[in-house]
């Protein structure tokens, strides 16, 4: 319980330092890895820079969850804002494309315990009132990040080096460290603790062996390769064994109970196809509209930043319509608005340009913002203190989860339809993609031939979008089983 001598302006401003450092680590570290790479060498590993975080922040998030309801919060989002920080000073230092990757692991176990301990701190401080406002505020961070980050890499690459993308977190981590420690302040039972070491291993080991699988099956193995199906056959080992462990155990990391509780399955349901639609958004419009509209990576980012408008002000909005029309209609708005946006870019082609694209994401993230505010002042209202931290991880974590698996399926679909449209054409090998992507390369490409591959990219992305459109219609029916009644106690 928080106690009442916690400075709640403070700690708010510390936990959205925070908050912001975690989140831009995401994006910024993309527009500075052509300058890592020629400066480190290792492109094969590209794309592990990116899967090494995300992996720790995935199997960690429940972990941490768990440990805030049994420890209190402050001392383990102290031990996670350590960890990062350790991981952004190393990732700076580092050598090689391999450190990179390690280091990347380090900063990626330190995220993991940012996001869902700042939200369930929040959660703790506010009634359901001042709540609903300030959850809204935390997610319009996200939407910032997404589109300061891109923006701020590219400064720091120009102007400094790139190991200052990662050494810019230390002052951040330092000032929102120092204010979440002198000025939050909360009160813990002081009854023994059993920790649930068994069934976080089995966690552990399941999801890394699911989300290894997603980065490099498709793309490095064949999805039906010894690797792949080796790696299924353990998670569904692993994630066996913990639920076996879970339902015998005193003190479970991740209570099943949760899993009872209709409004959890429904918004954490929800919430795994809503992440499947951002990370496919973001992984895969910029490529289409340079690569099939021809338009240059400054119009590309464009049309994604819109969704990072929509977003926070969905966001916002979305925390006064929840104390006024409850959480099961504000959630079906952003149910109506995903299943719009995804429709927009089921009918989108090279014709409509690029305003049109930036419309189609703004309405995205209108969705986006309505349902995760929603969803995650809704699970912190209808459980108690002591399961408040691994309800919220939870819905962090099947976010994260959404986006492993959205980015691996729909990029696994580009792929395959780019052959299958090669293969129809008679066209003797796969031509290079990379071409149309740069501007540069595009102009020395015979009309012919960037017409052929323009077209393959319309095709192969036609599909892709089409997949969305399910995904955001599949999330639309869902939200019909959102739970009526429920503007529970503040």
């Amino acid at each position: 319980m928080v106690h009442k001598q916690t400075k709640r302006p403070v700690v708010l401003v510390a936990l959205i330092l925070s908050m912001f450092m975690a989140a831009i680590e995401g994006t910024i570290v993309a527009t500075a890895m052509p300058n890592i790479v020629s400066d480190l060498g290792g492109f094969t590993l590209y794309s592990w820079v990116f899967s090494s975080f995300l992996l720790m922040q995935a199997v960690t998030t429940m972990v941490y969850g768990k440990l805030a309801d049994l420890f209190g919060r402050k001392p383990i989002f102290v031990i996670g804002v350590i960890i990062f920080l350790i991981g952004s000073l190393l990732c700076g230092l580092a050598e090689s494309m391999t450190a990179l990757v390690v280091f990347r692991l380090i900063q990626g176990i330190g995220a993991g315990a940012i996001h869902p301990i700042v939200t369930t701190i929040v959660g703790d401080m506010y009634n359901l009132e001042e709540r609903a406002k300030v959850q809204g505020y935390l997610a319009s961070v996200w939407g910032i990040s997404s589109v300061a980050g891109p923006l701020l890499g590219g400064m720091i690459v120009q102007y400094v080096d790139w190991a200052w993308i990662f050494w810019m977190n230390i002052p951040l981590g330092l000032i929102g460290l120092a204010c979440v420690v002198l000025f939050f302040h909360e009160k813990v039972d002081k009854e023994k603790k059993t920790i649930d070491y068994l069934g976080t291993s089995f966690f552990f080991i399941a999801i890394s062996a699911l989300i290894i699988v997603f980065v490099q099956a498709g793309t490095n193995w064949a999805w039906l390769s010894p690797e792949t199906l080796g790696l299924l056959g353990l998670f569904v080992i692993g994630i066996s064994l913990f639920i076996w462990q879970e339902k015998r155990c005193a003190a479970p990391m991740m209570p099943l109970s949760l899993w009872k509780n209709k409004l959890m399955v429904i918004a954490n349901i929800a919430t795994l196809l809503s992440g499947m639609i951002i990370l496919g958004l973001s992984s895969f419009l910029p490529t289409y509209v340079q690569g099939v509209m021809g338009e240059s990576a400054i119009v590309a980012g464009f049309t994604l930043s819109t969704l990072s408008i929509g977003w926070p002000i969905s966001s916002t909005i979305a925390g006064h319509l929840v104390l006024r029309i409850g959480f099961r209609k504000t959630a079906f708005l952003g149910g109506i608005a995903l299943f719009a946006g995804t429709f927009l870019f089921f009918l989108l082609d090279a014709d409509k340009g690029p305003v049109y694209a930036g419309f189609s994401s703004f309405v995205v993230g209108v969705g986006m913002g309505l349902t995760s505010t929603t969803f995650i002042v809704a699970i912190q209202n209808s459980v108690s203190w002591q399961a408040r931290g691994s309800a919220t991880s939870l819905n962090m974590f099947m976010r994260i989860i959404g986006s492993a698996i959205g980015t691996a399926l729909l990029g696994g679909i580009l792929n395959l339809r780019l052959q299958q449209y090669y293969q129809q054409q008679a066209a003797d090998d796969m031509p290079n993609i990379d071409a149309v992507l740069n501007e540069g390369m595009r102009e020395t490409l015979s009309p012919d031939t960037l017409a052929l591959m323009q077209d393959g990219l319309a095709h192969a992305f036609h599909t892709v979008f089409f997949g969305l459109f399910l995904i955001g219609i599949v999330t639309f029916i869902i939200l019909w089983f959102f739970p009526k009644g429920t503007v529970p106690n503040k």
